[in-house]
């Protein structure tokens, strides 16, 4: 979850697990969505109609961007239909109404409700000379037995680090940092 009531270390936290593909999903306000940059999302869900047609078009914005592919899917209640025609005339087009009736609309697939990766929180950041090649290193330094593909993206930040992990060998690399050395000192781990 993204909200305004989110400390800023905080918000880096769940921006930096929603990017390296430790969080599937990202539920935010829409203040606290904006601002947001990443890089692709498939699918943004709407599920308050905004009160504007700029409202929407700033948030549907945020998929299909740079020429790429996305879905914006809008929920409409009845009592609704003025700000949806508000936004097709704004738009010169008209919305498609596709028929709901998906095999897993109660749901959702193992697919979505399982990542498949996870992050490593490390104590030590910037302010302690880390730098993403440190834990890159102590991750893949002979002996530790984790292969540079099997790691994600590495956010290090003033205080804390972030690395991603295949989820089958998170175990695995959070082990191999509890015990272990990066640049030769010591860290706090957790696996988050």
């Amino acid at each position: 979850a993204l909200h305004g009531n989110l400390e800023q270390r905080d918000r880096q936290l769940v921006m930096a697990m929603f990017r390296n593909g430790s969080y599937r999903i990202l539920v935010a306000t829409d203040v606290a969505a904006r601002g947001i940059d990443i890089d692709h999302l498939d699918l943004v869900i709407n599920y308050d109609f905004p009160m504007n047609a700029e409202v929407y078009i700033h948030r549907i914005g945020r998929t299909g961007r740079a020429g790429r592919e996305g879905v914006a899917v809008t929920l409409v209640k009845q009592n609704e239909d003025l700000k949806l025609f508000e936004i097709e005339k704004s738009r010169d087009k008209r919305l498609s109404r596709p028929n709901l009736g998906f095999k897993n609309q109660h749901g959702l697939s193992s697919y979505y409700r399982e990542s498949s990766m996870k992050t490593l929180w490390i104590s030590g950041g910037r302010k302690d000379k880390l730098r993403p090649g440190d834990i890159l290193g102590a991750l893949t330094r002979e002996g530790a037995g984790l292969k540079s593909s099997e790691i994600g993206k590495i956010d290090v930040f003033d205080n804390m680090s972030l690395v991603a992990i295949a989820s089958k060998e998170a175990g695995r690399a959070f082990e191999e940092l509890r015990v272990g050395k990066i640049k030769g000192r010591k860290f706090q781990v957790r696996l988050i």
